[in-house]
């Protein structure tokens, strides 16, 4: 269990006073994130969110296909933009200049969604349980990285060089949240920027 969850807190039996039954996978999301954030993330059954959301077992698995899923929110679409992205960019652009606005984008959100994605990287970085279930997601998301990279190299998606430039990225990124999570008062794409820019190697001849 994350640092600072209450094992013992009560759990919402239905919708709030107030707030109406969820209809989108969004909404879902979000009162999922709220119970893991209180009860802990392995505490929490899928029955505890359906009850939340005021919706049935049932239309939970219509929105998400396991309690791992909906930390993920809306992963498959995601990737889908970032994909997209990458197909437009332009041919002259250089391979790392490309990557990194198609990944700052990828990573932007609106303002309101901050602290919602906030809780979903803290259990998505620091949660055991995910372990298995985020790796699966890491290597989709490397797969669109190297399948660009490979178009660019004139190589197979699985060769060396497409496959090394997927898991720099991701390593890159996933650095960037770790410190994002470690200091709330940073600012996301500026640790996503500077990370993704090292990633020419600039800094691999200094001396001590």
């Amino acid at each position: 269990m994350a640092e600072g969850l209450v094992d013992d807190a009560p759990l919402p039996h239905g919708p709030r006073p107030g707030r109406p039954t969820v209809t989108s996978r969004s909404e879902l999301e979000q009162r999922a994130l709220e119970l893991f954030a209180v009860r802990g993330f392995e505490a929490t059954t899928v029955d505890d969110i359906a009850a939340a959301a005021g919706i049935g077992r049932r239309t939970f698995f219509r929105y998400f296909a396991s309690k791992n899923d909906a930390v993920w929110g809306d992963f498959e679409q995601g990737l889908s933009d970032l994909r997209a992205r990458l197909a437009t960019a332009a041919p002259g652009q250089p391979l790392l200049d490309a990557l990194r606005e198609a990944v700052l984008a990828f990573n932007r959100f609106d303002p309101a969604e901050v602290p919602w994605h906030r809780d979903r990287m803290a259990l998505i970085l620091r949660v055991p349980a995910l372990q298995a279930h985020s790796a699966l997601r890491y290597a989709a998301w490397r797969d669109v990285v190297a399948e660009f990279a490979a178009r660019r190299l004139g190589e197979p998606a699985d060769a060396l060089l497409p496959q090394l430039v997927g898991h720099s990225c991701l390593g890159a990124a996933m650095t960037a949240y770790e410190q994002w999570l470690a200091h709330p008062d940073a600012d996301l794409q500026q640790l996503l920027d500077r990370a993704l820019r090292a990633l020419d190697g600039s800094w691999a001849g200094v001396r001590g």
